[in-house]
Formats: C-alpha cells, sequence, structure tokens
C-alpha cells in the first residue's frame, strides 16, 4: 500500500487548465453583450480550500455606478482537465437550484444566469452572485485540529450541526419531488436508478482497468440489498459541511448541486455523516484527535428524524453506499493527480481510496465496532 502522505504538505489537486487572464476577458465580453453597458470583470481566482469537481471561479463586477459586486462562475472543466464527473449538465444544476429557492427555505446562492452557448468560455457556465461566508476547508481537513470549526466552542459546533440537519430536512421536505424536479426523475426506483448510475459512473473512471475494491463494493450492496420501499425526495448529492457557506454557524449558502438526483432521504444523510468520517478517520490515521464528537450518525439520524418525522432505515446499508460512491470519486480524483504529474501511479488502484481500511472493514461487518455511535 503507498506510504500516506504528510498532513503538512497536503495541496489542493490541479482542477483547471484554463488561463485567468482569458477567462477574465471572454466573462467581461459575455457581461457587457447581456447587460449592454460598459462592464468590468476584475479580480479573477479559483476558491481555495475546498472543491475540485469543476471550475469555480471567483471574481468582481463593477458596472459604471463602479461600484464592484462578487460573483461566481462555474464552468465544467476542459476535456483536457481530465474532468472529475463525465457529464455536469450545468443547466439541471441551475434549474434545481432555482427549484430549492422558491420551494424551500433552504439558502442557495442568487442566481445571475446559465449560459449554454460554449462560444463564450468554451463550455456552458453559469453565474451566481457570490455569498459572504466560511465553509469547512477539505484541504487540510478541518478536522485536523485547525481553523475555524476546529477552534469553535462546543456549543457553536452543535448549532452548526443542527442547522445543517435542517438544511437535508428542507430539502427533503420539497413536496413531490418528481414532479417538481422532472430533469432528474429516472421514470423507474429511484434507489435502483441511483446506484445503476453509479455503478456505470464507476465503470467510466475504470476504463478497463482492475478496481478489486470498488468491485468488492458493489457486489456486497447487491447481496445486502435492502427491502424498501423508501420515500423518493430531492437528493442534495454532494450533502457535505464542505459545500455550505456558514455565517456565525449558519448556512447562508449550500453549493455544489452537480451530484443532486432523486432517491431516499438516507442518501443524504448517510453521505453527511460518512463524509464527516472519512476526514476524522484521517485526521486519527496522522495521530490527531479529530472531531469525534460532531456529526455522529446518532446524533445526526435522531436530531433528522425528530424534525421530519420521519424513520431512516438501513443506515449501514446506505452508509457503506456513501463509502463505495467516494472510493469512486477518489479513484478518479488519484487518477487525475497521475495525469498531471502530481503522483505516481500505484501497484493497485485500491490505493487510491483514501479511505481503504475504512471500506474494507465496513465490507468485513467491522466497521462500526469500537466506533462512537
Amino acid at each position: 500500500m503507498a506510504a500516506d502522505p504528510d498532513p503538512s504538505e497536503m495541496t489542493r489537486p490541479r482542477v483547471s487548465t484554463r488561463d485567468p487572464a482569458e477567462v477574465r476577458a471572454r466573462l467581461e465580453a459575455w457581461f457587457v453583450a447581456r447587460t449592454g453597458g460598459a462592464v468590468t470583470v476584475g479580480d479573477v481566482h479559483a476558491p481555495e480550500g475546498t472543491g475540485m469537481s469543476s471550475d469555480t471561479v471567483l471574481f468582481t463586477v463593477t458596472g459604471p455606478d463602479g461600484v464592484a459586486a462578487p460573483h461566481v462562475a462555474r464552468l465544467a472543466p476542459d476535456p483536457d482537465a481530465m474532468p472529475l464527473f463525465p457529464d455536469y449538465a450545468l443547466d439541471h444544476q441551475y434549474r434545481t437550484m432555482a427549484e430549492v429557492a422558491a420551494r424551500s427555505p433552504v439558502p442557495v446562492p442568487p442566481l445571475v444566469a446559465h449560459e449554454a452557448d460554449p462560444a463564450w468560455l468554451g463550455t456552458e457556465f453559469l453565474v451566481m452572485r457570490r455569498v459572504d461566508g466560511v465553509v469547512p476547508a477539505d484541504i487540510p481537513p478541518y478536522t485536523f485540529g485547525t481553523g475555524w470549526l476546529a477552534e469553535a466552542a462546543a456549543a457553536d459546533r452543535a448549532r452548526l450541526q443542527d442547522h445543517v440537519v435542517g438544511v437535508l430536512a428542507g430539502l427533503h421536505a420539497v413536496p413531490d419531488a418528481r414532479a417538481a424536479f422532472p430533469w432528474l426523475d429516472p421514470g423507474r426506483d429511484a434507489l435502483r436508478a441511483h446506484v445503476d448510475g453509479q455503478r456505470a459512473f464507476a465503470d467510466w473512471v475504470l476504463d478497463g482497468r482492475t478496481g478489486r475494491l470498488v468491485e468488492a463494493g458493489f457486489a456486497w450492496l447487491e447481496a445486502h440489498w435492502p427491502t424498501g420501499p423508501f420515500d423518493t425526495v430531492l437528493s442534495w448529492g454532494d450533502a457535505r459541511i464542505g459545500n455550505i457557506l456558514f455565517a456565525d454557524f449558519t448556512p447562508v449558502a449550500v453549493l455544489d448541486w452537480e451530484m443532486a438526483a432523486l432517491g431516499p432521504p438516507e442518501l443524504d444523510v448517510s453521505w453527511t455523516i460518512f463524509l464527516h468520517r472519512f476526514f476524522d478517520d484521517l485526521a486519527v490515521q496522522f495521530g490527531l484527535p479529530g472531531l469525534p464528537d460532531f456529526l455522529r450518525r446518532r446524533d445526526v439520524v435522531g436530531a433528522y428524524e425528530a424534525r421530519t418525522g420521519r424513520t431512516l432505515r438501513d443506515l449501514d446499508w446506505f452508509t457503506t453506499y456513501a463509502a463505495v460512491r467516494h472510493a469512486v470519486i477518489m479513484t478518479r480524483v488519484g487518477l487525475r493527480s497521475v495525469h498531471f504529474g502530481e503522483a505516481t501511479m500505484p501497484a493497485s488502484l485500491d490505493d487510491l481510496v483514501t479511505h481503504r481500511p475504512a471500506l474494507e472493514a465496513m465490507l468485513a461487518g467491522t466497521y462500526w465496532d469500537g466506533v462512537p455511535a
């Protein structure tokens, strides 16, 4: 197995191959054409500490009044940037955020426009107003003992946790999700369609290579398939605290909708729980205490069920599914790092799965032994 990285040397994997100066000029031309006025785009840069699925560009737009307004654009990566996902469906992301804003109390960034014409930036893109706030960092992870969340009082972290549960509950309360988000409707059993889609995504990532751990994960899921039936709700998809902007520990914008789908509420709840466990396990791996009293499964599930009146079921299965899905993503992230010369190809693709020991323990039925619920 490959050696563990030094946490002090962690850097953000390369995401974009685009020239910021060219992006600035093209964005400015788009704004001028759209508004018909004298507009200047400046301060173009990428966010730090989180996110690697798509090109996210932060910038300001200054109008004739001289006032600079902060904006953000999301673009599908260039094909030569070895994108994390095969399809970004930015129009679906835009429409999903618009409906979330209209149908729920969940905060999303104010939407400006979705641009389908690739002539402007070389791909379709969407533009939003930037919201002031902070996010728990991925690199280095917020569980590593530094940063605003790790250094916060326990009561403030508990308040943030309660608000996160409220975000999930608010999204899942949108009535008749199939009618509200028809572009996400698979037209059949939502859980079966979701797993089939992730299986296809895994095949795309592996591209004929052997990923024994990923294959074992999907085999385990099929062998332990939950009985159901489950409610069908809007699933945010990448439901983790690193995709929420906070102000005073309160969500002010829910971000990153490229994994949105329809499915059981357990999808989002288990993803939220597992992605924290992923970072917490990583902290322990480096000899750090992590945040073991934060986002515990028992606490998150209890708070969600009390808030919604729903009973969540088969959480072991759904948490394992989250770990399998994340293994596919980590495999792609690792292959991208190899592609850009940031890492060397390991002997086994399984070594690209940062949470390999955790997933192996889940498949063996031993992961939760001795782990606080």
